[in-house]
């Protein structure tokens, strides 16, 4: 089974390669990947969710979430589990961003975006408008750029849905009993 997927990942990474590979997204591609860096897109996205009063639940579910992930995914599991990046196997690829220095699975790109798309749409459908074809598009410039496995991606989209709806829910419950 692990030969299967590692298989399928290599020809999904070579035909996205063979497929997209143009100027045109090899500049935008390092941009939309820069929004995912650190988390910061979601990150000033709590903020601004903070600031406003109507929003300030969500802001908070939404750091909660995030926070989760870094322990959860960059803090454990990439440590744990120790799978080399695609980049670091095939160096003949020239990337066009930083070459990472920590673990690839799970992608912490797809792993915020996910947590923040699935807090985002939950809080209010209107804000999934925007969240999920963002998150969608930084898990995508992972795999453009050569330094995920798609499996990496479907793995961080997983379980960042998952993060996302139990904070989600948890936070709910915890304000509903505070208010009783």
């Amino acid at each position: 089974m692990v030969e299967f997927i590692t298989n399928m990942d290599w020809a999904v990474l070579y035909w996205i390669r063979d497929t997209f590979t143009c100027p045109a997204l090899d500049y935008v591609m390092p941009k939309i990947t820069l929004l995912g860096n650190k988390g910061f897109i979601w990150i000033l996205t709590a903020f601004v969710l903070f600031c406003t009063k109507q929003n300030r639940k969500y802001g908070i579910t939404l750091i909660v979430g995030l926070l989760t992930g870094v322990l959860f995914g960059n803090v454990f599991l990439k440590n744990l589990i120790e799978r080399s990046r695609p980049n670091w196997m095939e160096q003949t690829i020239t990337l066009l961003i930083a070459n990472p220095t920590d673990f690839s699975f799970p992608s912490g790109h797809t792993l915020a975006s996910a947590i923040a798309a699935t807090i985002l749409t939950m809080s209010n459908k209107k804000f999934g408008y925007i969240a999920i074809p963002l998150a969608c598009l930084i898990a995508f410039s992972r795999l453009y750029l050569f330094v995920h496995f798609p499996s990496d991606v479907l793995g961080a989209a997983i379980i960042g849905c998952l993060i996302g709806t139990l904070v989600f829910i948890g936070i709910k419950r915890i304000s509903t009993n505070t208010k009783k």
